[in-house]
């Protein structure tokens, strides 16, 4: 019996659909070892060694696949392609005391502290899509296991380790107990509460712009055109600066006559998006189905381990010569040859950094479509139609356009020119599958020199505007932009700061930091700046990349952050005075005692507490201090504003349960309780 190791029951139940009789499929249910939790893990004074455990979590199944491995002809680790999968290969080894790999030397994987004699050898082998041919195909290929992946995984969970272990504990003493500071996730907050400042910062500033109604003669044919320049000069966008300016091009426009100078025409070609990878996944997950990057990959997890798409953790645009051609095949046979013009249309990775031998994320079989898959999960199936038309519409033609730009002179003392832009779609290409927003304007037919009558003309006021604060998509654009993070590290990252309470979703679903967001933001800018710094943790993804590629020694990367790193956290530990954060008083006194009550933070953000305390205990949530108006349902309890587990904000009755009252939005006060 061949026994075959994977890390999830799913994928090992879609695994052995396309072995035989002779082969056993198991799950690891994941890592079976890691770092302790009660305890920093690392032996720093011995070239950092980690000390790992086997979680009470994970000992029942590593006794069993023990026991099952002892029974098994044949030991095969088929975990995932990149460095996880690769680490959680290489611990199963060292937890289930294997031998060594039978493709390469024995000295490399050979476990010194086996207490099995002639323990079995194994093979590794791996694949980026789960169908029968790419399994049967890796089984002809085993290899050994790439330590080098292993050791830049190693080298991440250690660093990162460090940072938490070591950092967080200084957060307690100058800031408040139970905090904890991560070394990506920090720079994330970092980001987030950087934009609010610019929000809170942002003065706007005053424009106008000029439009006009203009007709062709004896028709009732309109042009709108926009004036663009003033004696040959551009106006820039704060150009127009005040309203008086604004109005005094009106009125000398207003006593001009005005004539097409100039007519242009061309064709507009629009490119199909590339597939899908990790990032622009979790972008376009959030922006067009409201996924957050947590539900998307675990979402497509599912659908990888179910055999329906490729590998979902990767950064590259590659497709496989088997998969265009497929594509292609599908085209011509549901759209038609027209369609399937400029396939097979292959991507190059753009991102420097991409490290992983992957695929982009893809449907393992085109023909397969989400009506056809057996699952009543929709969103399971939204996902699978997302990926599906993104990969088929990325083999699809381009978009063509018929473009028309019409420039009008105006001329009085001043030579005034304004533009008139068309745009209509004379082959819509990929859009058939992956419609993008665009907006068509035909222009009626005029020629160069044709005198045109004034209808209307008028200034627009405008503000600028601050920036928008992060959503998820924008967020993770951000994070892989400045070299931030990896596949499969930017939905954890989102997770985290949200777990911690640094930052909160608005109602439009956006990030804002809270208050202990931003309080722990300032002590880590202000004492801790290169870890909470872009480019240091962009350089330090580098590394871990050379580590991969064997070009660096784990160990010695993480001395060289080390060393500094702990003499600059000792000199803060003895120079840096605790912090307060601010004391808010409000109208509301002790029901206990009859003191004031006060705001106070807390782990989870804001609560009232009695100001007599110790003496007196008493505390209630922040949200009983807001005032929301009467229930609308039994219009006796006042809304106060709870939180999920996931601390989730909702509104309910603060009459409940009598009440059962709760609504995801915030109800509007009626009339009465304005």
């Amino acid at each position: 019996m061949k026994l075959v190791i994977v890390e999830s029951p799913t994928k090992a139940s879609t695994i052995s659909k396309f072995l035989g009789s002779n082969y056993k499929v198991e799950s690891s249910f994941g890592h079976i070892r890691d770092l302790p939790k009660s305890k920093l893990g690392i032996d720093i004074e011995n070239n950092f060694k980690p000390q790992y455990i086997i979680p009470t979590k994970a000992k029942k199944r590593v006794t069993f696949l023990k026991k099952e491995t002892a029974k098994a002809d044949e030991i095969i680790l088929a975990t995932d392609e990149d460095r996880e999968g690769e680490a959680i290969a290489w611990h199963l080894t060292q937890a289930l005391e294997l031998g060594s790999s039978e493709i390469l030397s024995p000295k490399l994987e050979t476990n010194p502290n086996s207490k099995i004699k002639n323990s079995k050898p194994y093979q590794r082998i791996a694949f980026h899509e789960i169908t029968k041919k790419a399994i049967e195909e890796a089984l002809k290929n085993p290899r050994d296991i790439n330590m080098n992946l292993v050791n830049a995984q190693q080298a991440r969970r250690i660093l990162d380790r460090l940072v938490g272990y070591k950092l967080s504990p200084f957060l307690w003493e100058k800031l408040m107990k139970r905090l904890s500071a991560g070394r990506v996730q920090s720079v994330a907050l970092r980001l987030i509460v950087e934009r609010e400042n610019e929000i809170k910062n942002f003065k706007p500033e005053e424009y106008y712009s000029i439009s006009t109604i203009l007709q062709k003669l004896k028709t009732q044919n309109n042009i709108e055109a926009y004036l663009y320049k003033i004696n040959g000069k551009t106006i820039p966008k704060l150009g127009i600066k005040t309203e008086k300016e604004a109005k005094d091009i009106v009125k000398d426009l207003e006593r001009c006559n005005f004539k097409v100078s100039k007519i242009e025409k061309k064709e507009i070609f629009k490119n199909p998006p590339p597939p899908f990878t990790t990032s622009s996944l979790e972008q376009t997950a959030s922006n067009k189905l409201g996924y957050s990057a947590k539900q998307t990959m675990r979402l497509a997890q599912i659908l990888y381990e179910k055999g329906l798409i490729t590998y979902m953790r990767t950064d590259s645009l590659n497709l496989s010569k088997e998969s265009v051609i497929m594509a292609k095949e599908w085209i011509e046979k549901n759209l038609g040859k027209q369609y399937a013009a400029q396939a097979p249309r292959f991507f190059k990775t753009k991102s420097k950094l991409a490290q992983e031998a992957h695929e982009a994320i893809r449907p393992t079989q085109v023909f397969l479509k989400s009506d056809d898959l057996k699952t009543e999960n929709s969103q399971e199936k939204k996902l699978y139609d997302l990926i599906w038309e993104r990969f088929v519409a990325s083999q699809l033609p381009q978009a063509i356009f018929d473009s028309t730009k019409i420039e009008i002179e105006a001329k009085n003392s001043i030579l005034y020119i304004l533009v008139a832009n068309g745009n209509t779609l004379r082959f819509d290409g990929f859009l058939k599958l992956w419609p993008t927003k665009f907006e068509e304007k035909e222009l009626p037919n005029v020629s160069e020199n044709e005198k045109l009558n004034l209808i209307e003309i008028k200034s627009t006021q405008h503000f600028t505007e601050p920036p928008a604060r992060y959503s998820e998509a924008s967020l993770i654009k951000i994070l892989e932009k400045f070299g931030i993070g990896r596949p499969s590290t930017y939905a954890p990252i989102i997770s985290v700061i949200q777990e911690r309470n640094y930052v909160i979703k608005n109602e439009s679903r956006q990030f804002v930091p809270t208050e202990i967001g931003e309080a722990v933001n300032k002590l880590l800018v202000e004492n801790f700046p290169e870890i909470v710094d872009i480019n240091f943790t962009a350089k330090m993804e580098e590394k871990f990349d050379k580590i991969a590629e064997g070009q660096e020694k784990w160990q010695n990367v993480i001395r060289e952050f080390y060393e500094p790193f702990a003499r600059h956290l000792e000199e803060k530990f003895n120079t840096v005075e605790k912090q307060k954060l601010p004391e808010e008083k409000i109208d509301k006194t002790c029901e206990l005692c009859g003191k004031p009550m006060i705001v106070k933070y807390g782990r989870f953000g804001k609560f009232l507490a009695c100001s007599g305390f110790p003496e007196c205990k008493n505390t209630k949530p922040y949200e009983d201090s807001k005032d929301l108006g009467f229930c609308p349902k039994c219009k006796i309890g006042k809304i106060v504003i709870r939180r999920t587990k996931k601390r989730r904000i909702f509104y309910g009755c603060s009459n409940y349960p009598k009440c059962d009252f709760m609504s995801w939005k915030k109800p509007a006060l009626n009339d009465s309780q304005k």
